[in-house]
């Protein structure tokens, strides 16, 4: 017989309440309980991190890196938080009222900045702000950043590709597909946004180093 765990179960149901509204609210009501419940106010969250350790090894590159706002498709380039039913994997639903700060592909580029600047790898890291000339360019695109609540146990999963250029004659020096996984602690909100900021921290702590392991070659650009 194959058990199931109590998150599991509890993701399951919230999935069966709120399937046509995509509510938020079984996030806040105790499991089994027949009343209903207020409704919620929105609940925003950020994307924040905190920064990786620094990479040790060479100083900083003396060249420019633009960080580009990443693009995403559908949904994902909003800021409703995306959700996906194991049971039902062709179907793709929208958190009404569990939403992020900012529009996940602008969030998850100023998470590699601030990763990047933190391990000092280029004299500066930019972005399309700053209107910078910049020496090389990291961009790409945001192909999953969505939460699983009815698997077992809940988590949330991501896969991002981005390409490393140099901004003179466009020669991509590496292209890298990143993917991930974190298992979501509790059926609340918060456990829900932390599982994303931990899986924001770890995709962006292996683009720093990937970007490490060419430094050398990035110099005499």
């Amino acid at each position: 017989m194959v058990s199931v765990s109590p998150l599991a179960i509890e993701g399951r149901r919230f999935v069966r309440r709120h399937r046509w509204h995509a509510l938020s609210l079984a996030f806040l009501v105790l499991v089994g309980c027949g009343s209903s419940a207020p409704l919620q106010r929105d609940r925003f969250y950020a994307l924040e991190p905190p920064p990786s350790i620094q990479v040790p090894g060479d100083a900083a590159t003396p060249a420019i890196l633009l960080v580009n706002h990443l693009a995403a498709r559908g949904f994902l380039g909003g800021r409703q938080i995306v959700y996906r039913d194991h049971r039902q994997p062709l179907l793709v639903e929208r958190y009404e009222e569990l939403l992020w700060e900012e529009p996940v592909p602008r969030a998850l580029s100023q998470v590699m900045v601030n990763a990047i600047r933190n391990a000092g790898l280029f004299r500066v890291v930019a972005i399309p702000a700053d209107r910078a000339r910049s020496d090389y360019l990291l961009g790409g695109e945001v192909e999953r950043f969505e939460h699983r609540p009815t698997e077992q146990p809940p988590r949330v999963v991501a896969t991002l590709n981005l390409s490393l250029v140099s901004a003179g004659d466009r020669h991509a020096v590496w292209t890298r597909r990143y993917s991930g996984e974190e298992i979501v602690n509790a059926t609340t909100p918060d456990a829900m946004a932390e599982a994303f900021n931990r899986l924001a921290g770890s995709l962006a702590g292996e683009v720093v180093r990937d970007l490490s392991a060419v430094q050398s070659r990035l110099k005499g650009d």
